[in-house]
């Protein structure tokens, strides 16, 4: 696994980190952990850390046993994160936000709004219409080809989530965005507790999208939300 710093003209201290390869998820949470400490105590600048996962599930701490519907068939690590299960693994771009809400201000709402307007304007960048839903967390695109759900509504699939956890009002954990991974993967589990809805990504739109094209967009739009 290689680490490296991403090009970028944003102003320090902010580090934007990317590491090739799959990064195991006990790796990553050990680096969250002493990297939220570390800023917290203002011993280390901000970061921002793009990788991807071998395939598990996680879980929040809103996740429902039953919610698990294939406890076999990946590790399932548990997470004091915000919301419920969801499953990370290759072609999904995971970014781990560790930002101090000290100085952004101490606005719980206010951050996950943010974290939802920085995906929506990344995925705008491809021509796709990213939605937020009352009582539905992450991100959602509208699939009108597709026939009504069970219960009679216009079908919708989610593309991104979104789970955080605070600090001392430092931020760890943070959002994914599905650009290729293997969908049926997502069986395994009842994607944040939601039954009626699926799950889609870049690709399954029909978009050819890269993770480098990914990870461009998202620093584009970055200082559009967090430094306006």
């Amino acid at each position: 696994m290689k680490d490296e710093t991403l090009a970028h003209a944003h102003t320090a201290p902010l580090e934007w980190k990317r590491s090739d390869g799959l990064v195991g998820y006990d790796e990553a949470l050990a680096f969250m952990e002493a990297r939220a400490t570390a800023i917290a105590a203002g011993e280390a600048p901000e970061c921002l850390w793009f990788l991807e996962h071998p395939p598990l599930y996680t879980a929040g701490t809103s996740a429902r046993a039953e919610d698990l519907r294939a406890p076999d068939r990946f590790p399932v690590h548990q997470t004091r994160r915000g919301g419920q299960f969801t499953y990370h693994g290759p072609g999904q771009r995971v970014v781990y936000v560790m930002l101090d809400l000290n100085r952004r201000g101490r606005d719980v709402r206010r951050f996950v709004q943010s974290l939802e307007a920085w995906v929506i304007a990344a995925l705008a960048e491809f021509n796709v219409t990213g939605e937020i839903r009352d009582g539905r967390v992450g991100v959602w695109v509208a699939r009108p080809e597709k026939p009504l759900t069970a219960t009679g509504l216009p079908a919708e699939d989610k593309v991104a989530a979104i789970g955080i956890r605070l600090r001392k009002w430092v931020s760890f954990h943070g959002i994914s965005i599905n650009v290729d991974p293997d969908l049926s993967h997502f069986d395994g589990i009842v994607p944040c507790g939601i039954n009626d809805f699926g799950v889609t990504s870049l690709v399954d739109l029909g978009l050819p999208v890269t993770m480098e094209d990914l990870d461009l967009a998202l620093e584009r739009t970055f200082p559009q939300v967090f430094e306006g």
